[in-house]
């Protein structure tokens, strides 16, 4: 409740400052969805906080074990997560790189400074409502693949065959 409370009071001062082009989003983990995040969903989210001068973190869900959750475009969060963890798959990770203007401004909250840009490495754990995808493709296995077959080898493929056919079944 300490960082919903942090957080909200985050949102509050940031409402209205800004552009979203001063906001730098790196996805660090992709995943294929059918459906992404939108501006009303109620979303639960991993993440670590770190000011971008020093690289202290100053707050992480997962020190706690437990995301945080919060409706996406409601201000109940600063501005730079209401545009940056826009049209996010189940799953994936991000890095938003926050300017002030988007998160606590000149005003500055707790251990964040005036004027502190902000880093947060995030995790959409789930969204209300959405199932997560049934196999998530990231890019670590595509990357995998596309090295595998420079070198003249066949793809990794993971997925499991099952049989009741067990006649002629040999032990390796």
């Amino acid at each position: 409740m300490k960082s919903i409370t942090f957080l909200s009071v985050l949102a509050a001062s940031a409402v209205g400052l800004g552009a979203a082009d001063d906001l730098k989003i790196d996805v660090t983990h992709s995943v294929q969805c059918d459906r992404k995040t939108q501006k009303g969903d109620k979303v639960a989210m991993h993440y670590k906080g770190t000011l971008g001068d020093s690289g202290k973190k100053f707050d992480a869900s997962y020190d706690r074990g437990q995301p945080l959750q919060f409706t996406l475009g409601a201000g109940q969060v600063i501005a730079g997560w209401d545009k940056g963890l826009l049209d996010m798959c189940i799953g994936e990770k991000r890095t938003l790189t926050i300017p002030s203007e988007l998160a606590y401004g000149d005003r500055g909250i707790g251990p964040i400074p005036p004027g502190a840009t902000l880093i947060f490495e995030t995790e959409l754990v789930g969204i209300d409502g959405v199932a997560p995808p049934e196999k998530e493709t990231g890019k670590d296995e595509a990357k995998e693949n596309k090295e595998a077959d420079k070198a003249g080898e066949k793809p990794l493929k993971r997925s499991w065959l099952t049989t009741d056919d067990v006649q002629g079944h040999e032990e390796l």
